[in-house]
């Protein structure tokens, strides 16, 4: 049990990812990061910068996928539906919540 009703995240800063590729597929729309952040251990706030555009005439109903070190997992808002084309106003940079135990990836907003 935790010993205090709260726990401290981010205590070294607010990381930032940069995409390096993005994927269409039938199923999902997959940005792709360099595989070292998602090794870490890690819980807490991350800035995502996606720098590809999502091309001309893809599915809007087509759920947001982030991808690093082989592991893929939906980007969610609260209450667990998936992010969608429809939801992206483009490229920029995105605040995100990332709960590695809890298998958690939740947009919170633009910035």
């Amino acid at each position: 049990m935790a010993r205090f009703p709260y726990q401290y995240v981010n205590i070294n800063g607010i990381p930032t990812i940069k995409s390096q590729s993005v994927v269409v597929s039938d199923t999902a729309v997959t940005f792709k990061f360099a595989p070292d952040f998602d090794r870490r251990p890690f819980r807490g706030l991350i800035l995502v910068y996606l720098s590809e555009t999502i091309p001309e005439g893809t599915t809007t109903t087509l759920p947001i996928q982030l991808s690093m070190a082989g592991i893929t997992s939906n980007v969610t808002v609260a209450g667990g539906a998936n992010v969608t084309v429809a939801d992206l106003p483009g490229t920029g940079i995105y605040l995100v919540y990332f709960d590695r135990w809890a298998d958690t990836l939740q947009l919170i907003g633009s910035v």
